[in-house]
């Protein structure tokens, strides 16, 4: 075939878009590789966290709170989402016994969602597959293409932090 009529593949878009629209375009790549990348991390968050009994997203909950017990308003801002669905399924954590609410010492009102040793014990049980797909996701990208992706998102993170301000606060 001709080298006009040869189909490019789709590569990377240019190191410096000078166009609005080349800017509009990368910003619309990135949200739906964003978007796509968590609908996988979502189906593979649940097929680890399903033999301990937990959801990706009580999974996500217990998580938040294992260094610190955290009100639910602090884990929905780490988390990025509304503080009602962390609350809904902070509720179901403490009546599962996997979580308990204890006293807040900064807020009267505000408790502290904070894991059982049952709480524990369950993300302790999702700990060996979770260490085999962050294995297995290093062997496929190498160790120095998956730390820069990690500093990446939090670079675009701390980005959209800085463009957003009242939606990292909410």
């Amino acid at each position: 075939m001709p080298d006009a009529e040869r189909v490019q593949p789709a590569g990377p878009p240019p190191a410096r878009p000078s166009t609005t629209r080349a800017r509009q375009d990368l910003l619309s790549r990135t949200a739906l590789g964003v978007f796509g990348l968590n609908g996988r991390f979502l189906a593979l968050s649940e097929e680890l966290a399903r033999p301990a009994g937990l959801t990706a997203a009580r999974w996500q909950v217990l998580g938040a709170v294992l260094q610190e017990p955290l009100p639910v308003a602090g884990i929905a801002r780490a988390m990025g989402i509304t503080r009602q669905s962390v609350q809904r399924i902070a509720d179901l954590l403490a009546a599962q016994g996997l979580a308990e609410y204890v006293p807040n010492p900064a807020h009267r009102r505000a408790k502290l969602l904070r894991p059982t040793e049952a709480g524990r014990a369950a993300i302790a049980r999702i700990g060996p597959s979770h260490a085999a797909l962050a294995t297995a996701l290093a062997a496929q990208l190498g160790d120095e293409a998956f730390e820069e992706t990690v500093r990446t998102l939090d670079r675009l993170a701390a980005a959209l932090d800085a463009l957003l301000p009242e939606a990292a606060s909410d």
